[in-house]
């Protein structure tokens, strides 16, 4: 079957590789049945670019991820992903420390933001897929308390903009138009087409 998709030969068993280690981008692909093969976390220099704009920046990454792990699997499905929390050009960074996570959360107090993310699918025929996928999400002024104390529950370590909207901070967001999978840390819909698209075929439900 010349030009086939090489996971489609001969019933040969689809691979798909998570260029990531990130447990909620894991939790959000089993919610729509899809369980990665492998998890092969890409070792990438993150820093934006000077004068890269956070939709670039969100592509880019996941593009990078994407191909360093592929170009050593060959022969597989591999996912990369990237999310951006930006206020105009500006990018906010992700929280590893307590005083970051606060001025995330005084920034994004009151105000309006955008949630970016970049999908790259790259198939075992090496073909290159990518979204981007963009959600608006507003805060409710946040008091000196309200932020003492989802500082104190620590789910902000490690987020992009110093908060998780599957947690607590739930209860300060407002309004959230566009995917709001996307504002977790992967946009199903868009995911889900892309890897279908590239061939990839979810197991059947037990």
């Amino acid at each position: 079957m010349t030009g086939a998709n090489p996971a489609q030969r001969d019933g040969a068993k689809q691979i798909l590789i998570l260029a990531s280690a990130s447990p909620r981008r894991r939790d959000l692909l089993a919610q729509i049945g899809i369980v990665p093969d492998r998890i092969v976390p890409a070792d990438l220099d993150e820093s934006r670019l000077k004068d890269e704009v956070p939709e670039h920046h969100a592509k880019r990454l996941a593009v990078e991820k994407a191909r360093a792990v592929a170009a050593a699997h060959p022969g597989s499905f591999v996912l990369g992903a990237d999310t951006v929390v930006a206020l105009g050009r500006r990018i906010l960074p992700k929280a590893e420390d307590e005083a970051t996570a606060r001025r995330c959360l005084e920034t994004l107090s009151g105000r309006r933001h955008r949630v970016i993310g970049g999908v790259c699918v790259i198939a075992p025929d090496g073909v290159q897929r990518t979204r981007l996928v963009t959600s608006i999400v507003a805060f409710n002024r946040l008091a000196e308390a309200d932020i003492r104390g989802y500082l104190a529950s620590g789910e902000w370590r490690g987020k992009a903009g110093g908060y998780a909207i599957q947690g607590r901070a739930a209860a300060y967001i407002r309004f959230v138009s566009g995917s709001y999978s996307n504002v977790v840390g992967l946009p199903l819909f868009e995911t889900f087409n892309l890897l279908t698209g590239a061939g990839y075929r979810r197991p059947p439900a037990a």
